[in-house]
């Protein structure tokens, strides 16, 4: 494998390219009008032009993306997250024209994609799941979803089985909503992920979100890079990830890590994934929540911990170049924590706020930091695509140390011309449920107006040299 196409954009795009480069391999990167001119363009060896600024005529154009890596020679795809990661009739197509998948097989994507279905594999695997019903699709008698919530017990939540991260997602905590929460969810599940199917599942009232790193060789062997915490979010997306998941008992973890691995090695999975739990925090029971069939946002903080450079190996294993290395080589070296650093408006419930970025000024050669971004100074955030700026990711020989040198970077990092959540995110750090590690997934929740404060309160203190994510 000589030459791999980069169907992505933005900072996962930028990764890749500089995984296949130190592998000695050539990239093919593809980009929208909005993108001309974008780093991930200009760091690759070829740039193809692949169609308007909306994804669904560009990045999600599986023939023009495709067309780019047959028109360039490309061998293999890397999908990066996003956009065609999990889409087995992109994967298919692909491997049909002669071009190695990066990632798991279609048949691996298409069974963890259908949460309701994954749930069941999971089950087959030993993996402890929360109690659930069937699938439900429209038409459904009243009287038997009311029958199946009786069984799962209240609250529940009604959850899409084609999809993820939050859409459609109800909370129901009596009977009363329970029908008309099932439809409203399976018209917005038809129209998000084509797929009208919903089911129920109990409800953790607190939760941790917490997952586990695995790598499967494709062969009935895997192996875990430990966990990462995720459980400060907003609007059931994650900020701050970090690993180790602070005051997680010892017994847990290993009893976590080890359903974890089950679970790929069961299906003889493929390269990299992430299997999600949610922690009960007053019980810690834990309970599978989905795997996802990809590189994650937040790998840059399993990265940091273990050494282990997870966009290479999946690179190496589809060229058929990767020594598997067994569970006891792969070790844990300190803390790190990963904030994402977004164009957007915290105090307007984190809407969106594309424009110039003006300045964008991080300092560099900081001992245990890492950057990763896809924009420049004089970019623009555009609205077509998830706002993100940056990755910042710190480590250190214990939490202590990644926490501060994380308020430090943060600190030290001026963004101008718009909007953006830098002062949120330190405003987070420094909460003392935060720097005690024992927030769940409802902490910003139930904090927001207390973090929202500290950022008008900064605001005003702050001398007006650039502007204010306020």
């Amino acid at each position: 494998m000589k030459r791999i196409l980069v169907a992505n954009r933005g900072e996962i795009a930028c990764r890749i390219i500089r995984a296949a480069r130190a592998l000695g391999m050539e990239t093919i990167a593809v980009y929208s009008d909005a993108d001309a001119g974008a780093l991930h363009c200009q760091m690759a060896d070829v740039a193809v032009h692949i169609g308007p600024s909306p994804a669904t005529q560009s990045y999600l154009n599986v023939d023009a993306v495709l067309a780019a890596g047959i028109e360039h020679g490309a061998q293999g795809v890397h999908p990066g997250y996003g956009f065609l990661s999990e889409n087995t009739v992109f994967a298919r197509a692909a491997e049909a024209r002669g071009m190695a998948w990066i990632g798991p097989s279609p048949e691996s994507i298409e069974d963890m994609g259908d949460k309701h279905r994954a749930r069941s594999i999971a089950q087959r695997c030993g993996v402890p799941v929360l109690p659930g019903s069937a699938a439900f699709l429209p038409g459904e008698s009243p009287e038997r979803i009311l029958q199946a919530a009786q069984r799962v017990g209240f609250p529940l939540l009604v959850k899409a089985a084609g999809g993820g991260g939050g859409i459609g997602m109800k909370l129901v905590n009596d009977a009363s909503t329970l029908v008309a929460a099932v439809a409203s969810t399976q018209s917005q599940a038809l129209k998000a992920f084509n797929d009208a199917s919903v089911y129920l599942e109990r409800y953790v009232g607190r939760a941790r979100h917490i997952e586990v790193q695995v790598f499967g060789y494709g062969d009935g062997t895997a192996v875990h890079l430990f966990e990462r915490e995720c459980s400060v979010q907003r609007r059931f997306q994650k900020i701050i990830e970090e690993s180790p998941a602070p005051t997680l008992p010892a017994q847990v973890l290993e009893q976590m890590l080890a359903a974890a691995v089950a679970l790929p090695m069961g299906q003889r999975y493929r390269g990299a994934g992430t299997v999600e739990f949610i922690l009960d925090a007053n019980s810690h029971e834990f309970f599978f929540l989905e795997m996802n069939t990809r590189i994650q946002v937040e790998h840059g903080v399993t990265e940091a911990i273990t050494g282990w450079d997870l966009v290479r190996s999946q690179i190496e294993l589809a060229a058929g170049q990767l020594q598997p290395l067994p569970q006891s080589a792969i070790g844990r070296r300190g803390a790190a924590i990963e904030c994402r650093v977004y164009a957007e408006n915290p105090l307007k419930n984190f809407l969106p706020s594309p424009g110039l970025l003006e300045r964008f000024d991080f300092p560099a050669a900081l001992d245990g930091v890492r950057i990763d971004t896809g924009v420049r100074q004089g970019d623009t955030i555009t609205p077509f695509y998830d706002p993100m700026i940056a990755k910042v990711i710190t480590s250190g020989a214990n939490r202590a140390l990644a926490l501060e040198r994380m308020q430090q970077v943060l600190g030290m990092t001026e963004i101008g011309g718009i909007r953006h959540n830098r002062e949120f995110l330190l405003a987070v750090l420094r909460h003392p449920a935060f720097v005690a590690g024992t927030v769940d997934t409802h902490f910003v929740e139930r904090e927001r107006q207390a973090l929202l404060d500290v950022l008008v309160e900064t605001a005003q203190a702050t001398p007006a040299r650039q502007e204010q994510p306020a």
